[in-house]
C-alpha cells in the first residue's frame, strides 16, 4: 500500500463537490472536522486531540482548497496539495482565526450561501459564539447533505487502505492465543492486543472494546476490567485500528477452553446473519434490507435489540453513514464500505456479537475483513 493519495484523488474529490455545489447554489463549503479537512487536503495529524484551536478549509466553487489554519500547522499543511495556506498565531482569546476566516469567505463567496454539513453525525468543532459571530457576516446554511454523499463512497484508492487494516488486525487476531489464557487479567489482555496491532503495521489503535464472561458480555462498548479470564469464558476484542487514516473495525469472540453450548450455537447463529446478510448486499438494495437480513436470523423479525443497529458505514472514521436499522432506506451503491454487525442474546442479557467489515460491488459483496469461520475459535 502507498502511503497518502496521489493528487489525481483529491482533484477528483473536489470536482465531484463543486458539481453538487452547483447543483444546490452554494458559493463555497466551510469544513471544521478533521475528516473533512483531511478529506480534501490529505493533512494528517495527531494533533486534533487537542480542543485548544479550531482549523477551517474552504472550498470555494472553482479551484483548489483554502486552508485557513492556526500558524503551527502551516509545515504541515503545506507538504499538502493545498497552496493557499493562511494562518494566525493561536491560541488568540479575543479573535481565534474568526476575521481570517470571514474574510476568506467573504472573498471568495461574496454574499453568496456557505455550506457547512449540519445534518445527522455532523458536529461542528468550533466554539459557538465564534460561529455565532461568523454568521453575523457570512451566509451560512446547510449544506445539502453534500459531505455524507462524497464520503458514502469510497474510492479504489481509500478502499484499499481499509482493506490494509483489515488485514493488519487479521493478524493481530491470529496471535490472540499468545496473549489470552485462563488467569489473564481481562485490561492485561487490552493493552498486550494493542501492542499486537501495532506490531502487524496499524499507525494507531485508538479504538477497544470488549468483554468477556461464561455466557458472553453484558455488552460491547466497555473499557477492559482487571478481572482475569476463566475457563469457559467467552472473551471479545473489537478494534478499530488507522492505517494511513482510515480504519477496520471489527471483531472476534474466542473461548476459553470449554464454553457453553449455547454460546456455541449463537455463534455459529451470527455467521448465519452475516451470510444472510452478504446475500443480498448489492446495489439496490438498501440499509434496512441488510438490517431485516440478519434480524430474521437473530430474533425471527421481532425488530431486533436495544443495541439499535447491525452494523454502519466505515471509513476515515470508526462509524459512518448509514447505519443498518429499520428507518435507515440508505441505497446501497458500489464502493460502499460497510460493517455487519450482529448480535444474539444467549441467556439473561449476556450476548455474543459478531462483525466483518466488506465493500459493496457490482458482482456481489467484496469481503474486506478475514471472515471467521462458523465454529467459535477455542484458545
Amino acid at each position: 500500500m502507498t502511503r497518502g493519495f496521489p493528487e489525481a484523488e483529491f482533484a477528483a474529490r473536489v470536482a465531484r463537490a463543486q458539481a453538487l455545489m452547483a447543483d444546490h447554489g452554494l458559493a463555497a463549503l466551510l469544513l471544521t472536522t478533521e475528516p473533512e479537512v483531511r478529506y480534501f487536503t490529505g493533512y494528517i495529524t495527531r494533533f486534533w486531540e487537542s480542543p485548544t484551536r479550531p482549523w477551517f478549509v474552504v472550498l470555494p466553487a472553482s479551484g483548489k482548497p483554502i486552508a485557513v489554519i492556526p500558524a503551527i500547522g502551516a509545515p504541515v499543511m503545506a507538504r499538502t496539495w493545498v497552496e493557499d495556506i493562511r494562518t494566525w498565531r493561536a491560541p488568540d482569546l479575543s479573535d481565534d482565526g474568526v476575521s481570517l476566516l470571514a474574510d476568506t469567505l467573504r472573498e471568495v463567496a461574496g454574499d453568496g450561501p456557505v455550506g457547512l454539513p449540519m445534518g445527522h453525525e455532523t458536529h461542528l468543532r468550533m466554539p459557538l459564539a465564534d460561529y455565532a459571530r461568523l454568521g453575523e457576516s457570512v451566509n451560512l446554511v446547510s449544506d445539502q447533505g453534500i459531505m455524507r454523499s462524497l464520503r458514502l463512497v469510497k474510492s479504489e484508492a481509500e478502499i484499499d487502505k481499509i482493506r490494509t487494516a483489515c488485514a493488519v488486525a487479521g493478524r493481530a487476531f491470529d496471535r490472540v492465543g499468545e496473549i489470552a489464557a485462563a488467569g489473564v487479567p481481562l485490561s492485561q489482555v487490552f493493552r498486550r492486543f494493542q501492542m499486537l496491532c501495532l506490531e502487524e503495521g496499524a499507525d494507531w489503535v485508538p479504538y477497544l472494546a470488549g468483554g468477556a464472561g461464561p455466557l458472553g458480555y453484558d455488552d460491547v462498548i466497555s473499557p477492559a476490567s482487571d478481572t482475569p479470564l476463566a475457563v469457559g469464558d467467552v472473551l471479545m476484542l473489537d478494534t478499530g485500528l488507522v492505517v494511513d487514516g482510515y480504519f477496520c473495525d471489527y471483531d472476534r469472540n474466542f473461548g476459553i477452553g470449554a464454553v457453553d453450548p449455547r454460546c456455541l450455537d449463537g455463534h455459529r447463529k451470527l455467521i448465519e446473519a452475516v451470510d444472510r446478510a452478504m446475500e443480498i448486499a448489492r446495489p439496490g438494495a438498501t440499509a434496512a434490507d441488510l438490517f431485516h437480513a440478519m434480524d430474521t436470523v437473530l430474533t425471527g423479525s421481532a425488530g431486533g435489540s436495544e443495541a439499535g443497529r447491525y452494523g454502519h458505514g466505515l471509513g476515515m472514521q470508526l462509524t459512518e453513514w448509514p447505519s443498518l436499522i429499520p428507518d435507515d432506506h440508505t441505497v446501497l451503491q458500489p464502493g460502499m464500505v460497510l460493517t455487519l454487525e450482529p448480535g444474539v442474546e444467549i441467556a439473561d442479557g449476556q450476548v455474543l456479537v459478531h462483525e466483518e467489515n466488506i465493500v459493496i460491488r457490482e458482482a456481489g459483496p467484496e469481503r474486506l475483513s478475514p471472515f471467521s469461520a462458523p465454529e467459535l475459535r477455542i484458545l
